[in-house]
């Protein structure tokens, strides 16, 4: 199945965010879909990494932020996702590329995940998702901690930069906002 007919398909079931789902409700119109390496890499320049940052990916799937930051930038990281398979792969791809110390990831819902040591974050969730959890940011996140979003935006909150990241044939919107 194509990326637009997995969107087509989630936004679809995204009525069922407003009647209180969980998050092992909300995975099944929420699929995994990887962010192009193109994406990341710009996303993770856009926020502007380094050695000193802990970068926490909610929802991260095969790892790709995580590892990324943590390879590319000596940065340590943490990843969450409720689908065991995706971490196991992950934390296995960490081990494989010698990351462990800098990478690990856990099976845990997002909104009960707490993400304070976080100085980065990093997100591929849909809209009503990150919506979801602004107030978990306004309220868990210190001030000066950066929030890089692929292709959807946190509710009403105005980024404080708007880019675009070339992956193929195609422009991914990145959106950055600094708590």
């Amino acid at each position: 199945m194509k990326r637009r007919e997995f969107v087509l398909a989630g936004l679809a079931g995204l009525g069922a965010t407003a009647a209180g789902c969980s998050t092992a409700e909300f995975h099944k119109v929420a699929p995994y879909v990887p962010t192009p390496l193109p994406v990341v890499d710009a996303m993770l320049r856009l926020a502007a990494v380094r050695r000193s940052d802990v970068v926490y990916d909610l929802g991260c799937g095969d790892g790709r932020f995580v590892l990324s930051a943590a390879r590319y930038y000596g940065a340590r990281g943490v990843g969450v996702d409720i689908d065991q398979g995706l971490v196991n792969e992950a934390n296995a791809a960490a081990r494989a590329a010698g990351l462990s110390d800098r990478a690990r990831f856990l099976v845990q819902d997002l909104f009960e995940t707490d993400i304070s040591e976080a100085t980065v974050i990093t997100l591929f969730l849909y809209p009503e998702m990150n919506a979801r959890l602004l107030p978990k940011f306004r309220s868990d996140l210190r001030p000066g901690t950066r929030i890089v979003s692929h292709q959807f935006r946190i509710g009403d909150w105005k980024p404080d930069r708007i880019e675009a990241a070339r992956a193929g044939n195609r422009t991914h919107p990145i959106f950055l906002w600094i708590v």
